[in-house]
C-alpha cells in the first residue's frame, strides 16, 4: 500500500509541473492548493530534494521547482523517493533475496510477477502524463 507520503509526493510534483513555469513555488502555495499541511509537505519535499527530484531556493522568492522536465520523471521514481520500495513483500525489497525459504517458497513467483506488473506500470507513467491529466480534469480552474 502506498503511504500518505507517496500520495502527497505525487501531488506535490504534479503541482510543481502544472504551476511553476520554471519559477520556484512556495510550499505555502502548494499547501493551500493541495490542502496538505506545510509541516507534512516539508517532510515530503525533503525526501524529493534528497533524491534530486526538486531544486530549492531560500529567501523571499524561494521555494521549490522541478529539477528536470516533467517528461523526464516517472511516477515510479517519485513514489520510490517517498516510499523507498514498492515491493509487495519484504523478500523482494532488496537487490538480493536473502529469504531462507526462497528455494521452496510456493508464492515467490507470484510475488515476483506482481512486483513486475506494479513497477512496469508506475515506470510507464510520466509526471508530464499526470500533469496533463490534472490540467484536463480541472481545465476550468487552470490558469498560467
Amino acid at each position: 500500500m502506498i503511504s500518505t507520503k507517496g500520495r502527497y509526493a505525487l501531488r506535490l510534483m504534479i503541482n510543481l509541473a502544472v504551476y511553476s513555469n520554471g519559477d520556484f513555488i512556495r510550499l505555502k502555495d502548494i499547501s493551500e492548493k493541495e490542502d496538505i499541511s506545510i509541516k507534512y509537505l516539508e517532510q515530503v519535499v525533503a525526501l524529493l530534494y534528497k533524491a534530486n527530484l526538486v531544486l530549492s531556493l531560500r529567501g523571499n522568492n524561494g521555494g521549490y521547482k522541478l529539477a528536470r522536465d516533467p517528461k523526464d520523471y516517472t511516477a515510479g521514481e517519485i513514489l520510490r523517493a517517498a516510499e523507498g520500495t514498492l515491493s509487495p513483500v519484504q523478500c523482494l525489497s532488496c537487490p538480493v533475496n536473502t529469504c531462507e525459504r526462497q528455494g521452496i517458497c510456493s508464492t515467490l513467483d507470484f510475488w515476483k510477477g506482481f512486483n513486475n506488473v506494479v513497477n512496469n506500470y508506475v515506470d510507464s507513467v510520466t509526471l508530464a502524463d499526470l500533469a496533463e491529466k490534472y490540467k484536463n480534469k480541472f481545465e476550468s480552474d487552470y490558469s498560467i
